[in-house]
């Protein structure tokens, strides 16, 4: 048994150590950066020990400014639909963080442009391989859900309708942005039916 706790330790130190050595990597990207109007800055929040994983689409305008996390309009309701305090949220030890496009792609015609696919294609499986520990997924936004989904529906309505197929490790959702607030007054289905079985799952998830 201390043979066994001693390889274990060693392991865990090892996996650690790997993990520091990738996101450090991940900060420091800069593949894209021709593509990028305001300048790389990989913005995510990552920690093997997380439990919960959002995965989400890319920076704004705010958030690349500040170089925080859905530090904007979109975190707060983020934050009131989850139903947990900015402590929580930015604890990456309970909550991890990992947009498609890790940098701000710039904005185009109707609002900002979609996340560049090289943060995915380069990254995600190498980061996603490092948290062992979750219990619950949320996919917030059509590019989250294009990927994490397998059977994507027509649309993000309907993605999000049939949130009990996924349920209870992954839970699909519209993007919290301001910009969404004629579909939720359109669904109202979501704030009665959803959210209040989201928060239980988020609190469950917390306290194992």
């Amino acid at each position: 048994m201390y043979h066994y706790s001693l390889f274990a330790c060693h392991e865990e130190r090892h996996s650690m150590s790997s993990f520091e050595s990738l996101l450090t990597e991940v900060q420091d990207c800069r593949i894209c950066a021709a593509h990028l109007p305001h300048g790389p800055r990989p913005i995510l929040q990552m920690h093997p020990q997380a439990r919960i994983l959002i995965a989400s689409q890319a920076p704004g305008t705010k958030v690349h400014e500040s170089g925080i996390p859905f530090d904007d309009a979109s975190g707060d309701r983020l934050r009131e639909w989850m139903g947990v305090t900015r402590e929580v949220f930015y604890d990456s030890k309970q909550i991890a963080i990992l947009p498609m496009g890790l940098c701000f792609p710039g904005t185009g015609k109707y609002g900002d442009l979609p996340p560049r696919p090289e943060c995915a294609e380069t990254w995600r499986d190498q980061l996603l391989g490092h948290l062992h520990h979750l219990e619950v997924t949320l996919i917030v936004g059509q590019y989250a859900q294009a990927y994490h989904i397998n059977e994507v529906r027509a649309s993000l309505t309907e993605t999000v309708r049939g949130w009990q197929s996924h349920w209870p490790k992954i839970v699909p959702l519209p993007h919290p942005s301001p910009r969404n607030n004629i579909w939720l007054s359109q669904n109202p289905w979501f704030e009665k039916e959803l959210l209040p079985m989201l928060k239980q799952r988020i609190t469950e998830a917390l306290e194992r």
